[in-house]
């Protein structure tokens, strides 16, 4: 009888154990799914940052603003000089 009572109190404790660890399972699936779908949303949200920074950082866009808006001009090419700085192969890539 005593066998019988500790067997029952075992097993009841498994199963509580058996739900308590599908449940825990089915909240991290779900949090999984989730947090994909943020991915996703995440992915276009910067392939639609890309495509308004290459928009914004298009060079005849900056030409132009420079020209119009700050009065920059292009520089002399009489008056520009070529500096060549030796490369030091020790150095490693930076």
């Amino acid at each position: 009888m005593r066998l019988n009572i500790v067997l029952l109190a075992v097993l009841t404790l498994c199963a509580l154990a058996v739900v308590s660890s599908q449940h825990r399972a089915r909240q991290l699936y779900t949090r999984l799914e989730q947090e994909q779908s943020r991915e996703k949303q995440l992915n276009v949200e910067y392939g639609q940052l890309q495509i308004e920074q290459s928009t914004w950082a298009m060079h005849n866009r900056v030409e132009r603003i420079a020209v119009q808006n700050l009065g920059m001009q292009p520089a002399d090419p009489r008056s520009t000089r070529l500096v060549s700085v030796p490369v030091d192969p020790s150095a490693g890539l930076r």
